[in-house]
């Protein structure tokens, strides 16, 4: 277990781990922002908590860069603290809005189920023209059996792809390298 612990203390895996739970948790604090102001909580508007994944994974980077780096950020360390940060953030708020919609609140999901229903019924002819019937049918059913269990995957998959290009930036903007080995 020592050298489990071990492991993950390293400041490449400890800093990004802790400031993605905060992360998560800040990312669950706004869905209850918006649940409390009455906004479908798991609506598009809760897209926009990405930006705390932005912030946090920003001031992480650079944190980690003035501290452990002494100055200096490899690019490959940028990569991995913005991947590892995104990717417990968005495994933590996850988990979190599983327990809330089925501990706390399950109104929650069969508001986001209708509202999925009512946004599919909005584009059928669109779909309909362009993918068939078929498609429109396979999506209405997929949509009528969701169950909560979906929000863990969703939620993971979506922070993943948004994570590509913040992450890819954020590195690059913060690399800096020992270059006095190059020229004597």
């Amino acid at each position: 277990m020592k050298d489990i612990i071990a492991y993950f203390n390293h400041p490449l895996l400890k800093f990004p781990l802790l400031a993605g739970m905060a992360t998560g948790v800040l990312c669950f604090l706004y869905f209850l922002g918006l649940y409390a102001v009455g906004v479908p909580a798991l609506g598009n508007i809760r897209v926009l908590d990405y930006g705390i994944h932005i912030i946090v994974m920003i001031a992480t980077v650079w944190y980690y860069r003035k501290t452990i780096g002494q100055g200096r950020l490899h690019l490959w360390e940028g990569l991995t603290i913005g991947y590892v940060l995104n990717t417990v953030a968005a495994l933590v708020t996850g988990w979190l809005i599983y327990l809330f919609v089925t501990q706390i609140d399950p109104g929650v999901f069969t508001e986001y189920v209708a509202n999925s229903k009512k946004l599919l019924l909005e584009g059928k002819k669109q779909i309909t023209d362009q993918f068939g019937p078929e498609t429109f049918n396979d999506q209405w059913t997929k949509v009528s059996t969701m169950q909560p269990g979906v929000l863990l995957p969703d939620e993971l998959t979506k922070k993943t792809a948004l994570a590509v290009l913040p992450v890819l930036i954020i590195s690059l903007i913060f690399r800096k390298q020992d270059y006095s080995v190059i020229n004597p």
